[in-house]
């Protein structure tokens, strides 16, 4: 009887489309794109394989906000996990506890992904991109469990100025450089240099470094802003006008962030606050058009392809650096290969991945066996 009165909280299903659709290009999409326009050699596909190569430094292509979406996602499920839990009698402590573990464990995770099982402590990568996730969503939910949403605000635009000024007003100097913001000038590339035990990715800067965390915080935010917008009551007899509000919110990020980028360039290796804007808004428009398409109007069966991703992402990205997938393609594919034209090779590469990739999950998926931390 006392389950009754508590309430349901209905799954995004947009959400855990998303999110699939994120992890596809991981999980093998890029490798079909490149080889469409390897074998077409069309112009706009062309152009969208370039896109999926991140810029050198400064600049933004499509493969630059895979990364920040996530953490995005991450975002607005927060709101909803942490009203569920407080719904089934969770009480702060435990939502603490799992909040700062799930954090570490990231951290921990992202140590492995980038060395293997490796006890070379000092010539280990510790900067990662789970690391990166953790933390930056660790230090969102706390700020978002003690504060109210004018607090967050505050908190997201301290974040963003407050970075945006440490490098401006902090440059270093320790290679010569005198450009604030190239690979040797920049502050965030210094303290990493100075403070990250173990190896840096490039050498003298890590993209998952130390001081990055702070506007990372920021994506996460922006997601959780997101969430508790979606799990309010306003608007939810008017989906449409809802899907409105999230559309301009999205494009007034997007413009912030280019106007942002004329003083402080849009740059994801360095995290920079008109890149958090920008790619804020391009992750909440994309967030805005599956709302719309999947949970407002219904049409639903088109995402189960990404929802089957979407429901493991930790799973298949860690598997992508355990298990050799293109050992498994050339099983299964390497007879087409060898029979096609040469062109065909890159297409076919980039198809059998994503089939056996998904295959794997989609048995996961089945079986409800889901990796969650």
């Amino acid at each position: 009887m006392e389950n009754e009165n508590k309430p349901a909280f209905k799954r995004l299903y947009s959400l855990d489309a998303l999110r699939g659709f994120d992890m596809f290009w991981i999980a093998g999409g890029e490798g079909i794109f490149v080889g469409l326009a390897t074998l077409t050699g069309w112009p706009v596909l062309q152009w969208w394989s370039g896109q999926l190569e991140h810029v050198p430094w400064h600049g933004f292509h499509f493969e630059d906000m895979i990364f920040p979406l996530f953490l995005f996602i991450a975002g607005i499920s927060f709101p909803f996990s942490m009203a569920k839990r407080t719904a089934m009698n969770d009480n702060r402590k435990s939502i603490y506890k799992h909040v700062i573990t799930r954090g570490l464990v990231l951290v921990f995770l992202g140590i492995i992904y980038n060395n293997g099982i490796n006890f070379d402590f000092a010539h280990l990568r510790y900067g990662s991109v789970l690391g990166r996730i953790g933390l930056a969503w660790m230090f969102a939910s706390l700020i978002f469990m003690n504060t109210k949403l004018n607090t967050r605000i505050i908190w997201f635009l301290t974040l963003l100025i407050g970075y945006w000024l440490l490098l401006l007003l902090f440059p270093a100097h320790d290679l010569g450089s005198t450009d604030i913001f190239s690979r040797e000038g920049n502050l965030t590339s210094h303290i990493d240099r100075l403070l990250m035990p173990g190896r840096l990715y490039l050498g003298n800067h890590d993209p998952e470094g130390l001081l990055g965390i702070m506007p990372a915080i920021g994506t996460a935010l922006l997601g959780m802003f997101t969430g508790e917008f979606m799990l309010s009551k306003y608007l939810n007899d008017k989906p449409l006008r809802k899907v409105l509000y999230l559309v301009i919110a999205a494009i007034v990020l997007m413009i912030i962030g280019k106007i942002w980028n004329l003083a402080f360039p849009i740059n994801k290796n360095l995290w920079t606050s008109s890149f958090v804007c920008f790619v804020g808004g391009l992750s909440l428009l994309l967030f805005s058009i599956f709302y719309l398409i999947i949970d407002v109007w219904g049409y639903k069966k088109w995402a189960f392809f990404f929802v089957v991703i979407g429901m493991n992402p930790i799973t298949i990205y860690l598997t992508e650096r355990i298990v050799n997938f293109n050992s498994s393609n050339k099983f299964f594919f390497g007879g087409l290969t060898a029979i096609m034209p040469e062109t065909w090779t890159p297409l076919i590469d980039g198809i059998g991945i994503t089939a056996i990739a998904w295959v794997f999950l989609y048995i996961l998926y089945k079986k409800k066996i889901f990796l969650k931390v």
